[in-house]
């Protein structure tokens, strides 16, 4: 069989290990299925095609443990047996319907091709068909791979039958190793520079390929397999910034009723780890530094939150808090120590598991060398399917992003303002957009806090798109009040209606 012969004489160890692993879990499919009992979704995409490739080779090793003859297996005229389910819809790349008809007509592949939405194509065909498998070509870092195994029953609410996913821990890398080595035929569109394919509507070229070509005006791209970093894979996606439930349109005493034509209001929430703050042992100077950052480009912060150093407590507030806030950062409790308990954490209030990442393995590998082991290598162990990491030049190693949690590695000041110079040089990404600067207006007075309570409320009353606040630097000195809000003329007139109403005491 072509394909195991490539792999065999291949010299990537890496893609031997991953290939013999898929293979098992194919073996074992075809063990406790029959043939009619299986399907393969195939949708013209690099991972479809690896593992269509896959169940060939399964296939046939299958056979010859069975001890039945090879003879066809090399035949032009050989049909794939197992049942292939295309879904063809109107979105579809006609690139991929090409290149999914010209595969199936090249390997004997009998389409069975679906044009209903996935669930209820899926519906008809297991009530016509005895399936009670489906192989998918599901990674680790796709949106559907979360809480998934190598064999995993469908989700509450579809047709019931077993996902058996050969290639799940395969990384982007491995998938291209496959292809070139193997040298199958793949969709075009990858060397067109697209790195992730979906519908029309929502995938371009990736721009980390571009390459500009200034004499003919016009931009090229390199293909595919030259990505250097495979979480960068879905860059091609079209991000389109969606509400979030914890944005503030509407706030007590702030940004009561923000207009549709005034710019949305982003909101942040803070989760700091360590037993050493909540003792009192150290200062937090993070947390404040953090928020003033967040503060300069307009940003609400809900919440900070300090917790002690164990996977439940850090679990626990971000699961509350990541729904609340369009993003959450977290700090502290992050290395090789038995108090760095954070990625667990994020991992338990996403409900998956850890598993290593080769990415996160490379860079540790060039920061220790050989000394990454134990402990070390197992700092490598990031949340499955939802993490990326965000590089930077300035950046020792990628900080981690699980979905709206950003996991800061900070220790200092000094170090947090690199990760923040990072993080502001890929506000391209829409990651921190800016909702346009508070501005602020301050007065002090001689008025105890009880004669201005009442001009204050009113005020809050009056000005509900103003945040309002006092505070006093020494328990005798003057009392400061503040009002900000996102509109200059409205934060001046709350300022000069409150002045009226402290018309003497006033400095």
């Amino acid at each position: 069989m072509e394909i195991d012969k490539a792999i065999r004489d291949s010299d990537d160890r890496r893609l031997k290990t991953k290939y013999k692993n898929a293979i098992y879990i194919i073996q074992r499919a075809l063990a406790l299925y029959s043939i009619e009992e299986v399907a393969f979704s195939f949708n013209g995409g690099k991972d479809s095609t690896v593992l269509l490739h896959m169940l060939r080779a399964g296939y046939y090793l299958h056979q010859v443990e069975q001890g039945r003859s090879n003879e066809g297996l090399f035949d032009g005229e050989f049909t794939f047996p197992i049942r292939t389910i295309y879904f063809e819809t109107p979105s579809v790349f006609p690139e991929i319907n090409s290149f999914t008809y010209e595969t199936s007509a090249s390997y004997g592949v009998q389409l069975d091709i679906i044009r209903e939405d996935f669930k209820s194509g899926l519906e008809a065909l297991l009530n016509s068909k005895p399936i009670k498998a489906i192989f998918l070509g599901v990674r680790i870092g796709d949106p559907t791979a979360v809480g998934q195994e190598q064999f995993s029953p469908s989700s509450p609410g579809w047709p019931p039958f077993m996902r058996v996913n050969p290639i799940l821990d395969w990384s982007y890398r491995d998938v291209w190793a496959f292809l070139l080595t193997c040298r199958v035929q793949y969709c075009g569109l990858y060397d067109q520079g697209y790195t992730s394919i979906g519908s029309i509507n929502d995938t371009v070229p990736n721009a980390l390929l571009c390459i500009n070509d200034s004499a003919v005006g016009k931009q090229n791209f390199k293909p595919a397999y030259m990505l250097s970093d495979g979480r960068l894979e879905r860059a091609g996606r079209v991000r389109k910034l969606s509400p979030v439930s914890g944005r503030l349109p509407a706030a007590s005493n702030g940004l009561k009723s923000v207009e549709p034509h005034q710019e949305n209001v982003f909101t942040a929430s803070i989760v700091a780890v360590g037993d050493e703050i909540l003792f009192g042992t150290v200062a937090d100077q993070l947390g404040p530094s953090l928020c003033r950052k967040l503060h300069s480009i307009g940003w609400v912060i809900s919440q900070i939150a300090i917790v002690r150093s164990e996977a439940d407590s850090v679990a626990e507030e971000v699961e509350r808090l990541k729904s609340m806030s369009d993003l959450v950062f977290t700090y502290g409790g992050v290395g090789p120590l038995h108090s760095d308990v954070t990625v667990r954490g994020v991992a338990k209030a996403f409900g998956v598991r850890l598993a290593p990442d080769e990415e996160s393995e490379e860079y540790l590998s060039h920061l220790f060398g050989d000394k990454c082991t134990g402990d070390r290598n197992e700092m490598a162990q990031l949340p499955e399917g939802i993490t990326e990491l965000l590089q930077h030049e300035k950046l020792r190693v990628p900080l981690i992003k699980c979905h709206n949690v950003i996991v800061l590695n900070a220790t200092n000041v000094d170090e947090l303002d690199q990760q923040w110079d990072a993080l502001m040089d890929s506000r391209s990404t829409n990651l921190l957009p800016s909702s346009g600067p508070f501005v602020s207006k301050h007065l002090t007075t001689s008025f105890s806090d009880l004669e201005v309570a009442q001009p204050l409320s009113k005020i809050s009353i009056e000005f509900p798109d103003v945040y309002t606040g006092c505070y006093r630097k020494s328990r005798a000195g003057p009392l400061t009040i503040t009002l900000e809000g996102k509109d200059r003329k409205t934060v001046e007139a709350a300022m000069e209606a409150l002045s009226k109403k402290l018309s003497s005491g006033v400095e």
